[in-house]
């Protein structure tokens, strides 16, 4: 039964990783919206997403900024104990990146490879590990943060779609954010796809070069949401809902001009002090209004959106994508289609996102469902009590998702 009593100072613990996209919980407590929403947060950054998995399913954690993937996978028992998790908004879309070291994208133009554009450039990498195969040399090493994060299967489809397999072509590990950059300097990494600022990192460091990124990649992808263990939930409703609506208005504090700087320092003294402040700023920087949309991304590949687009919302198709994903590659083996249908139905909440947001007086998106990659330019959203204006969506390879 519901434990929930009118909120005064309800305590909870939730985790986070050191990346730009834990902006949200950083500003929902610097600007007190926790408190003003009756909520006692303690933030808990985490070394590894896999530590943030077990905190989360041991009860150290009753919620935390999760990878996409992670509510789906820890229900199914999929990722570490069966733990039901459940999501009722997705924190932000974009803000990762494929860098690849120095040392490669150097051969690559010795190579006479055209590096014009992030399909080109993973194309091109196809022809340089054809050639390093029949000089018996050995497997390049890319990296992913988790074996089931959005990183994982952006990195894979990007690769695919220059004609690389992933299991057969390269050698695939994982590697937790912080310690990205440092692999790739020491050279037991030849690229690898991760959230800002660790891309930035490593290019300001001169170890690396950006060549795609999530926006490149999958136009306006889902990236990390919020996620919450189902009996806390359960018990305590009026708390989950505080603490929807106090990160959605964080999400929208975010994507108003002139705030992310900031929001830069507050991360950059909380989170991730060993980073540079410059390169925390960069990775968060947003487009302006005089800026298009396709020249601000050409200039930040790690370009991260908070709130506009219907951001906020959790498309249960947008984590089906990824599902279909792990069906690709064989990562849902034993998983049937019935079952993966009811389990998305469990752990991806758009009806405790509309309670929460209609409590604030955003406008909802009317549906739970929306195709990828049939916008080709921007297009407008029906909602309940009006319209939202959404950008050009779609895939590296031109392809659909129904």
């Amino acid at each position: 039964m519901p434990t929930d009593v009118p909120l005064n100072g309800h305590q909870l613990t939730l985790g986070l990783m050191p990346l730009n996209d834990a902006a949200p919980f950083v500003v929902a407590e610097q600007l007190g919206l926790f408190r003003e929403e009756g909520l006692a947060v303690t933030l808990k950054w985490q070394p590894s997403w896999a530590a943030l998995r077990d905190d989360l399913q041991t009860g150290v954690l009753q919620g935390a900024q999760m990878l996409a993937l992670m509510p789906l996978t820890s229900t199914l028992g999929l990722d570490g104990r069966a733990t039901p998790v459940i999501s009722a908004m997705t924190l932000n879309l974009g803000g990762n990146s494929i860098t690849l070291s120095r040392a490669l994208m150097a051969a690559l133009g010795e190579d006479g490879h055209d590096l014009s554009s992030p399909l080109q450039v993973a194309k091109a990498l196809a022809a340089h590990m054809r050639e390093r195969k029949q000089r018996g040399e050995p497997l390049l090493k890319l990296a992913s943060v988790h074996p089931f994060s959005s990183h994982r299967y952006l990195l894979r489809y990007w690769l695919a779609a220059g004609g690389i397999n992933p299991d057969r072509d390269v050698e695939m590990r994982a590697v937790a954010p912080p310690l990205m950059a440092a692999q790739l300097a020491s050279g037991a990494l030849d690229g690898f796809c991760v959230g800002e600022p660790w891309n930035s990192l490593a290019a300001a460091q001169g170890m690396g070069q950006v060549v795609a990124g999530s926006h490149d990649i999958w136009r306006f992808g889902q990236e990390k949401v919020l996620g919450v263990r189902e009996d806390w939930a359960e018990q305590h409703p009026l708390a989950h809902q505080a603490l929807i609506r106090a990160l959605l208005n964080a999400c929208a504090w975010l994507d108003r001009p002139g705030n992310r700087a900031r929001a830069a320092e507050w991360l950059h003294d909380e989170g991730m002090p060993e980073v540079p402040m410059s390169v925390v700023t960069r990775g968060l920087e947003d487009v302006d209004v005089e800026q298009s949309v396709d020249d601000f991304q050409q200039h930040n590949p790690g370009w991260t959106i908070f709130h506009r687009y219907a951001a906020n919302f959790p498309w249960r198709s947008q984590t089906r994508w990824y599902a279909a994903q792990m069906q690709r590659w064989g990562h849902l083996e034993g998983i049937s289609d019935n079952d993966l249908e009811a389990t998305l139905a469990r752990c991806v909440r758009p009806d405790l996102y509309r309670t929460a947001a209609r409590k604030l007086g955003m406008v909802v998106p009317v549906a739970d469902e929306r195709s990828e990659g049939t916008h080709p330019a921007p297009w407008w959203l029906s909602g309940e009590a009006g319209q939202v204006p959404m950008p050009a969506d779609g895939f590296i390879d031109g392809a659909v998702f129904e």
